[in-house]
């Protein structure tokens, strides 16, 4: 069975059925296409999240994905003008909250990016600079995956985020793809 890569888009949810009552009305992952019985998301994006998701029916190529250290690579839009004690804090690695108990992130790989051009439109704007001040991106590798941990990092120093787009997932790249995209890997 082949395996996909997605380029999820912002508002949809990571999942191919509704596990709850409430949710009834939010996109899932089965629009995207028809995928062989059983296809899984590998790891999630949260709702407002956006970027490289894989779908598989392979067991071992999902844990191999979520628990082997593979880099994963975000594109993260934040609030305000980041400065390099802020990315050194974030790539030093900080203690963040995980289900209500502390949780002390690993060092990564942080940098300040140019805002990304080859990035879709989002579905949703993001709010105008010119009304609401600066925003800064950074590119953060991390090789964990935590509950809105990219989210929780970031706020930590000071910089809330405003879109989050994962960009890359060990060697493979959202580059040249459009939201709700697929492609067999």
């Amino acid at each position: 069975m082949p395996n996909f890569k997605i380029f999820k888009p912002y508002g949809m949810l990571s999942q191919f059925v509704y596990n709850q009552k409430r949710r009834r009305n939010k996109r899932l992952l089965g629009e995207l296409g028809n995928f062989p019985d059983g296809t899984m998301s590998v790891g999630r994006l949260d709702q407002d999240s956006e970027g490289l998701l894989f779908l598989t029916t392979d067991g071992k190529f999902s844990h191999k994905i979520t628990s082997t250290g593979i880099e994963k690579e975000y594109w993260v839009q934040v609030d305000g003008v980041a400065k390099q004690d802020q990315v050194n804090q974030l790539s030093k690695g900080l203690e963040i909250s995980i289900y209500g108990k502390p949780y002390q992130t690993k060092s990564c790989s942080v940098r300040l990016l140019d805002p990304p051009e080859q990035l879709p439109k989002r579905a949703k704007d993001i709010r105008n600079e010119d009304d609401h001040g600066k925003t800064s991106w950074l590119s953060i590798t991390i090789t964990e995956g935590k509950y809105r941990q990219v989210r929780k990092m970031t706020a930590k120093v000071g910089l809330p985020t405003l879109r989050l787009v994962r960009y890359r997932i060990g060697e493979e790249t959202i580059e040249d793809m459009q939201a709700e995209e697929v492609r067999v890997i």
